[in-house]
């Protein structure tokens, strides 16, 4: 009988060390099952599902910074449009001011122009007035003197107007 267990003598493999050796290779197996497989899967899968919660949270991530990117180029925008618009607006008032500045200033100048024209008309008309009188003045002391009597009044005036008109003609003349 034992030359039946032998499955060849020459090979030197027996079925009773078969046997053994499937049976340890079972006991192993499943001793690798449960005491190994078991927690290599755990840690596995914990293993993934962190890596799948890390990829979700950096695609959230990268929406968020994507919306918060947009949001600040929008917001850029907004605020070169409003500065543009600043711009335009202080450059409208100044314009403004400045055609007011100058419509003041050609105002004030023509009533100046006006009022010096006037004050000069006033004062050759002063003038006229000053010399009237000196010249009636100087008229009576020299027609007395010429005529050695006293005028009255009446003639006087007389000689005086027709004088200032004779003097009024040679200075409108010039």
């Amino acid at each position: 009988m034992l030359s039946q267990f032998v499955i060849g003598a020459a090979g030197g493999l027996y079925i009773g060390d078969l046997l053994f050796y499937a049976i340890s290779f079972i006991i192993l197996v499943a001793l690798v099952k449960h005491f190994a497989w078991g927690p290599i899967t755990k840690m596995m899968d914990k293993r993934a599902n962190k890596i799948s919660g890390d990829l979700d949270y950096a695609e959230k991530s990268r929406n968020e910074a994507e919306q918060l990117a947009a949001k600040r180029q929008s917001e850029l925008d907004k605020s070169q449009s409003e500065a543009t618009k600043i711009v335009s607006t202080a450059r409208q008032n100044g314009e403004k001011q400045r055609q007011t500045i100058v419509t003041q200033a050609q105002s004030d100048a023509d009533n100046l122009k006006d009022k010096a024209q006037k004050d000069i008309a006033q004062e050759r008309a002063d003038a006229l007035k000053g010399a009237q009188k000196d010249i009636s003045a100087l008229s009576i002391e020299i027609a007395s003197k010429i005529i050695q009597k006293e005028l009255n009044a009446a003639d006087q005036k007389a000689l005086i107007d027709s004088y200032i008109e004779g003097l009024g003609k040679q200075n409108g003349a010039r």
